[in-house]
């Protein structure tokens, strides 16, 4: 239930603040726009939320700093870590797919850099939010790898993006 107000929050967001800019621009960049705010919003609802809930108790527990031994849980072989380095890459795909496309200025750099700080700040937030949540360096990588992986996507269906957003234009 608690997640439930942080959903009404992003539809009020979208509705009265980021809609009525996003029109001006053209129906192709609402379109992609809007996909990369709801890929936004489900990417804060797997790593974040509830996050308004959680936001009179962030001083309740300790921060818990972020693990920097680079794949101790691949190399220790503690825990589900294949399907912790695949959800991870796979999670920021979309990212690295989308990006370039609501900024034409997005080339391949600024796309691994503004993947890794998106990723980054997810990491940060996550033991401040809920402190059963931790952060790692290898969530960090793996992301990164995910909006490489997601750009490259880009590159090889670009003209056929191109081709559908100019229908919807």
């Amino acid at each position: 239930m608690k997640i439930v107000v942080d959903f009404i929050v992003l539809i009020i967001l979208y509705i009265f603040v980021f809609l009525k800019i996003w029109k001006k621009e053209g129906k192709d960049k609402l379109v992609i726009k809007t996909l990369m705010y709801i890929y936004i919003s489900f990417v804060l609802f797997f790593t974040l939320m509830p996050i308004i809930a959680s936001l009179p108790h962030i001083f309740d527990h300790s921060y818990v700093f972020m693990n920097m031994n680079l794949f101790s849980d691949v190399f220790g072989g503690r825990g589900d870590f294949v399907r912790q380095v695949l959800l991870n890459v796979i999670m920021t795909i979309p990212f690295g797919f989308l990006l370039p496309l609501t900024n034409k200025k997005y080339n391949f750099i600024k796309v691994v850099l503004y993947t890794f700080l998106f990723s980054l700040c997810i990491e940060l937030l996550q033991p401040l939010i809920n402190g059963v949540r931790s952060s790692d360096i290898t969530d960090l990588v793996t992301n990164t790898c995910g909006g490489i992986i997601g750009y490259i996507f880009y590159l090889i269906f670009k003209p056929l993006i191109h081709k559908i957003l100019s229908i919807i234009k």
